[in-house]
């Protein structure tokens, strides 16, 4: 059996686009592959902004709820360290009367 150049330009390209097919099919799975990675890390970077959020949340609430009893113990601060200079200046006084 003779092969002519046509003939054997047609078995070269034929197997040239068999590799050509393989090539592509193997990079568009390596593709789908990366994507199907990057929907994952995208899905764990969702849940964590979402834990933040929550966290976020409540911290805002225990501070909004915190805020409403610092003006209690304010006036409470207030009261102990008025007490603390009456009773030092009743200390002098007194102090200053012994003498």
């Amino acid at each position: 059996m003779y092969l002519s150049a046509k003939d054997i330009l047609l078995i070269v390209l034929a197997f040239s686009i068999l590799w050509i097919t393989i090539f592509l099919s193997w990079a568009i799975y390596y593709v789908a592959m990366i994507l199907k990675e990057v929907k994952k890390v995208m899905a764990d970077v969702r849940n964590k902004f979402e834990l933040v959020d929550k966290i976020l949340m409540t911290l805002k609430e225990k501070l909004e709820h915190t805020s409403s009893y610092m003006k209690l113990f304010v006036d409470a601060a207030l009261s102990v360290t008025q007490f603390l200079k009456e009773r030092k200046v009743e200390m002098s006084e007194k102090a200053k009367k012994k003498k």
